[in-house]
């Protein structure tokens, strides 16, 4: 096999292994709040710009009495960019040809305590290759120990590889995750990178571990908060928080536009998006 496929295959695998595992511990959590929830998987298929087949992908949903609406989602598609959006994409502007595999996963929660979460990593191959993605807590009743729980688990995964990587990715996080129309962030951070080059092995390796951060820091909160109590007002908050994460979704994010602009299914894609929202 061609060393740049076995790249390939090898992120895939492990993107797909992660998913089962991540499942596999959402569901544990509503055996223990008495529900029955499962996820449910719906495969898809792509087809390129060309007419051709171009990959595709499985999306896994659960609606249980903990996790309101939850998505976690690989894909794996390939083919050609279309010629405009070739041209936003490194090493795509002279051969328009790409492969990308990646995992992506949104919870959006029951209990206002509890906060929803993102996370999101990738391998992207054009005449270039990368890795990319991160996570991030969007808590609509923020603690300042979730958060710090939080992003020490995410600067654990960072420093066993870089030790600048952390404050680099948790500003990056901070940046991106920000809405501009309304001068406020989407949550309280996390980390985010994207177009890491360089050695496949270190950058996989980080990436595995930024997949290991995750299961090691969303579960516990989960756990910690789904049984609190909560009111109306409580509530009103949540459906009010939701309703800016929805505004970033459509209007910045980047995953859904690569989704979009690639033929990629748009319920996997648009998954993000919460059961119930409010503006007023």
């Amino acid at each position: 096999m061609d060393p740049l496929d076995q790249q390939q295959q090898a992120a895939r695998t492990w993107f797909e292994s992660l998913r089962d595992r991540i499942c596999a511990e959402f569901e544990a959590i509503e055996r223990e709040a008495g529900s029955e929830a499962c996820f449910l998987y719906t495969p898809w298929e792509r087809v390129d710009v060309t007419g051709e087949p171009g990959g595709g992908g499985v999306r896994g949903q659960m609606a249980g009495e903990v996790f309101e609406k939850v998505g976690v989602n690989v894909s794996t598609v390939g083919g050609r960019f279309s010629d405009e959006f070739a041209r936003s994409i490194p090493g795509a502007e002279e051969d328009p040809r790409f492969f990308a595999t990646g995992i992506s996963l949104v919870a959006h929660m029951a209990n206002p305590h509890v906060p929803a979460v993102h996370m999101n990593t990738r391998f992207l191959t054009t005449t270039r290759r990368w890795f990319g993605g991160g996570a991030d807590l969007n808590p609509a009743l923020p603690y300042d120990e979730d958060r710090a729980f939080f992003h020490d688990q995410l600067r654990a995964a960072c420093d066993r590889h870089d030790p600048t990587y952390y404050e680099r990715f948790a500003k990056w996080a901070d940046d991106y995750f920000w809405l501009p129309h309304r001068n406020v962030a989407r949550g309280v951070g996390g980390i985010f990178y994207d177009r890491l080059e360089g050695e496949f092995d270190p950058n996989f390796a980080f990436t595995r571990d930024v997949g290991e951060a995750f299961l090691a820091a969303f579960p516990p909160l989960v756990r910690k908060r789904m049984g609190m109590p909560f009111n109306e007002a409580d509530m009103e908050r949540l459906l009010e928080f939701r309703g800016r994460y929805v505004e970033f979704n459509l209007l910045y994010d980047r995953g859904t536009l690569f989704g979009l602009k690639t033929g990629g299914n748009v319920d996997a894609i648009l998954m993000s998006l919460p059961p119930l929202a409010r503006w007023k």
